[in-house]
């Protein structure tokens, strides 16, 4: 295998009669911020849920730190998920009547060796605001909240999918910032899905999918 901490070699995956992508190949270095775009419908999302653990492929390998993930089975998989990848997604689903800390304790108890659940707050710039709840929070530090939680288990990788989405230009700067900040500071190996085009300039390396390939 190489220096990379995430390998992809050679992965296609088909939906029925579709083929979503084919034999893609790519590899992700420690402590870099991948940022993967493309149309509607390229498998952008696919793509992340499978490096994930959370979807299949039809064929092709997938690496962590040597690790052939793709050959794992449901339970190895399981542990995957817990151990050693971080998931952001667009919205938040934050439990409403928990507070932010509370929310992110609440993730502590199903991953192995967790971070102290303030500490990670305080490394998101919530350390003031751990004890609100969402509905006090805003969009932007309700998704802090979420990227705290998805940090918990000091992941390998922390994959997200159209993390800003959901949030006005101020917010969405702040959370982009916050990302390269995380990469920066922690050494967080961060691949992320969207659209931005001001996040993919700053990106240490840029994925374009189209037509089932990678550009």
């Amino acid at each position: 295998m190489s220096e990379a901490i995430l390998e992809v070699c050679g992965l296609t995956c088909e939906r029925g009669e579709r083929t979503l992508f084919r034999n893609l190949s790519f590899a992700v270095k420690p402590g870099t911020l991948v940022r993967i775009a493309g149309s509607n419908g390229a498998g952008k999302t696919t793509l992340l849920n499978i490096l994930g653990g959370m979807d299949t492929l039809t064929s092709g390998r997938v690496f962590l730190n040597d690790r052939e993930v793709s050959a794992f089975d449901r339970r190895q998989l399981a542990d995957y998920r817990r151990r050693d990848i971080g998931f952001v997604f667009q919205f938040y689903n934050l439990i409403p009547n928990l507070t932010a800390l509370e929310n992110v304790e609440l993730a502590s108890q199903i991953v192995r060796d967790s971070l102290p659940a303030p500490q990670v707050l305080t490394d998101v710039g919530l350390g003031e605001r751990m004890r609100n709840f969402p509905a006090q929070l805003s969009g932007g530090e309700q998704q802090r909240v979420a990227i705290a939680r998805a940090l918990i288990n000091s992941p390998a990788v922390l994959l997200a999918d159209e993390p800003s989405g959901n949030l006005d230009s101020h917010n969405r700067d702040e959370i982009h910032r916050l990302f390269f900040e995380l990469r920066d500071r922690l050494g967080q190996t961060i691949v992320i899905v969207t659209h931005d085009e001001h996040l993919a300039a700053m990106a240490d390396r840029r994925i374009t999918m189209s037509d089932g390939r990678i550009l």
